[in-house]
This record gives structure tokens, sequence and C-alpha cells, in this order.
């Protein structure tokens, strides 16, 4: 193999890796919410808890993206029948997390982006999501392209933030984080930070409709390692530094009103650096439009064209009533707030997750990749 191929596959790694660092970057660690909720409150365990989830996720992500490319699948649908087989009737278990894990996605977004525009032009929260609301129906429409094409930058750009934040939070916040620690483990805590990882991994693991369709790049198996442990690197580095600066801040941004929603904000804001609060503003307001278009698009695209909505022959048209009842129910949902759908909607998913993802995929996935690669087939 020459040293420009070698390049080549380990750029293909790198890629893939990526996305699913992408998908994990603003929900998982850069607005906090999900961090606070799942991994600070197991105090000492909280950073050994986030490195497990994301090693549970890696893991079953790998296992997906072997079997997808071993039996040379064209949809997740297929890959959960050869998942699941013989009991064929189990992959539309999965359809349906799915889409409630995307509807939970698309809520959160709404709820997200609501909260950014009530702290900043101190509107009423119902009148901010309804603006937001529009704001997606409009981009589903008409720009749906655009919106993902610029999602990979901002992405990138709210790392930036984000990761900033972190360090400079954790440089301000040394002694009340070694405070914590200092204290040592605390064996009550350790089922609850346990059942967190499985949970955590659960709900972030529908990102394997997304992962198995990038990891088509990737030649083998290992290929599918290497890059899975790339990305566990990189994922709980961040989700590490997430969880250690919101530990040193949770006094603080709890005594807040409304501080635990974004809590990443709530330190950015009391670190008192201007420019870098307003690039966050911004970063984040783009990534959670940019993840509610991709979702009300995924299941706009799912629908339009069932029997229900074929007497609107304008595509348009069409597109926009079925997005509009998608972000009925999701504006619905986002009413109990960002902090509710992170605990509920994704925590029940998350069980969910458990039982019919990353256990069977570490099993069963695992056993059947190991006999059908050793068939030769």
């Amino acid at each position: 193999m020459t040293e420009k191929t070698v390049k080549t596959r380990y750029l293909a790694m790198l890629s893939v890796a990526s996305v699913l660092f992408g998908w994990h970057a603003g929900g998982g660690f850069a607005t906090g919410n999900q961090a606070n909720q799942f991994f600070v409150v197991s105090g000492w365990w909280g950073p050994a808890s986030a490195v497990l989830a994301i090693l549970l996720l890696t893991l079953t992500v790998r296992q997906a993206m072997t079997m997808y490319n071993l039996h040379g699948l064209s949809n997740y649908k297929e890959l959960f029948h050869v998942l699941y087989h013989p009991f064929d009737k189990l992959e539309l278990v999965f359809e349906v997390y799915f889409f409630i894990m995307t509807l939970m996605a698309t809520s959160a977004s709404i709820a997200g982006a609501g909260t950014l525009f009530q702290d900043v032009m101190h509107i009423p929260y119902g009148v901010a999501i309804l603006f937001v609301g529009l704001i997606l129906l409009l981009l589903t429409i008409f720009g749906a392209d655009l919106v993902r094409k610029v999602s990979t930058v901002m992405s990138l750009l709210i790392l930036i933030c984000a990761l900033t934040i972190f360090v400079v939070g954790i440089a301000n916040r040394p002694m009340e984080i070694m405070a914590v620690f200092e204290e040592g483990p605390q064996l009550s805590q350790l089922p609850g930070a346990l059942l967190r990882s499985f949970q955590y991994a659960g709900f972030q693991s529908a990102s394997i409709p997304t992962m198995v369709v990038c990891g088509t790049v990737l030649l083998n198996k290992k290929e599918c390692g290497k890059s899975m442990w790339i990305s566990f690197a990189m994922n709980a580095l961040a989700l590490c530094l997430a969880v250690f600066m919101l530990t040193g801040w949770q006094s603080y941004y709890s005594g807040v009103e409304g501080g635990t929603v974004i809590p990443t904000l709530t330190v950015c804001k009391a670190l008192n650096i201007g420019a870098l609060a307003w690039a966050y503003y911004i970063c984040l307001l783009l990534c959670f439009l940019s993840t509610g278009v991709t979702s009300v698009f995924g299941f706009t695209e799912r629908f339009e064209k069932t029997k229900v909505f074929s007497g609107i022959r304008q595509e348009n048209l069409r597109r926009g009533v079925v997005a509009l009842l998608i972000m009925a129910v999701s504006m619905g949902i986002s009413l109990v707030g960002l902090s509710s759908i992170v605990k509920y909607g994704y925590g029940y998913c998350g069980y969910i997750g458990i039982a019919i993802i990353v256990v069977p995929f570490l099993t069963v996935g695992v056993y059947k990749n190991r006999k059908y690669a050793k068939s030769g087939k």
C-alpha cells in the first residue's frame, strides 16, 4: 500500500469518525444540558461514566457499520432485519424508536432555539418557539439543502467555541473541581452512573441510520474499528472536558434562574467574554436550526409520498402540509422545555435503545458478524 493510499484510507476513517462527533456535539456537550443531567449528577463517577457511555456508543456503531458493509446492505431497515433475524418483525420496533427520537430531536431543537431567542430578545417562551417553528417550516420547504451544507461548518465553529469555554471555565474553577474529586467515589452513586451510561449510549444510537450510510467508504471490519476508536477519542475528550467544567460551575448555574437549560451558555456569560458569548449564541442557534431542519426534512421525505397526502399534487404544498403537521406536534412537545425533553424524552428513549440496539449489537451482532466473516460469503 502506497503512502498516498494510506493517507486516503486514514482520511476516510477520520471523516466517518467526524460524522459521529458532529452528531453528538450540539446536544451532547456543547449545550451542557445532557452532560449535566447524565454525568455531572454522578459526582466523582461523572467523567468515568461519560467515557463508558462513549465506549458503548462507538462499539455499538462499529458493529452496525461492520454488519452493514459485510452484507452489502442498502438501508437501515435491512440492517435491523439481519440483526433481529429470525425475529424479523422486530425491525419495526427500531423504526418506531427512530421516529420518536427524531421527533425528540426536533422538539429539542425548537426548545433550545426558543430559549436562545427568549434570552437575547426577551420575548415570552411561547412566542419564541412559534417564531422558531416558522423559520424551520420555511427552511424545510425551501432551504433544507443549504442548511445541511452549512451544518458541518456550524458544527466546527460551535466545537471551537465550546472547547474554548470548557478550557477557560476549568481554569477559572480549579479548586471547586478538585473539591468534588477529593471527596472520593461514593458507592451509592455507582449504580445510577452505570445506568445513565447505558441510557446515553441508547439514545445516541439513533445516529446508526446516518452512520451506516457514511461508513460504506470503509473497506473492512478493521477500518470500521479504527474509525470508531478515533471517534471515541474525540467524543470522550470533549464530553469529559464538558463534565469537568460543569462540575466546577454546578453550584453557580444551578442557582441562576434558567441556568441549567443551557449551562454552558450560563457559564460563558459569567466569564464576561463578550465576543465568545455572542459567537456561541450564533453558532448554537444555527446548529439548533440545522438539526431541526434535517429532522423535519427526514420526516417529510418519509411521509409525503404516502397515500394520505397523494391528493396534494404540488410538491412544495404537499411537503409544507406534512412539515406543518410535524412542526405542530414538535412545538407542542417543546412547550415542556429543553430540560424536560432531555430528561424524559431522551431518558426513556435511552432505556428502549439499551434493549433494542446496544445490547443486541454488542451480543448477537458481534456473534453474527464473526460467523458471517468466517463463512467467507
